[in-house]
């Protein structure tokens, strides 16, 4: 009880600051703030997170590899992993684009959560330019999200 309480401190308030006017939008195009969905569950403060950072200046090849990550996401890491979808420009609170150094129309973020604690960040980038073969598409996103986050889901 004593370690589930240091990390919900160590991990959420910190969590709480950043994410209280962030909002994610799931696959029925509903739209929630971070807030709201960690306190839905103590279980969320634990899972590491996959962000999908767009921009206003939209790429032809970006809508259909941010469904392609939706669908790699609910098929595989749905029970491991959390999913934010976040336009990092309509971002004024927290300043995503300098802390993980956004600069394309698209870029994947893990972000490596274990007991409570953040172990660091890995960027995908590019995935706009490799839709042209699904298969290979979701086989380089499965092996860079369970390369760098492994079990620690």
């Amino acid at each position: 009880m004593k370690k589930f309480l240091f990390a919900l401190v160590v991990c959420v308030v910190p969590s709480l600051v950043v994410a209280q006017f962030v909002s994610y939008q799931d696959e029925f195009g509903q739209s929630e703030s971070l807030q709201e969905y960690f306190a839905e569950s103590p279980a969320n403060y634990d899972k590491s997170i996959i962000y999908v950072f767009f921009n206003n200046n939209g790429c032809y090849g970006c809508p259909q590899a941010m469904s392609l990550m939706e669908d790699i996401y609910q098929k595989y890491y749905a029970n491991k992993y959390s999913l934010f979808l976040i336009n990092y420009q309509n971002d004024e609170e927290y300043n995503f684009i300098e802390m993980y150094d956004l600069k394309q129309p698209l870029e994947v973020v893990m972000v490596r959560i274990n007991d409570g604690a953040v172990f660091g960040y890995q960027k995908i980038e590019n995935l706009q330019n490799q839709i042209s073969d699904i298969t290979s598409f979701e086989e380089y996103v499965r092996y860079r999200i369970d390369s760098f986050l492994g079990n620690n889901g």
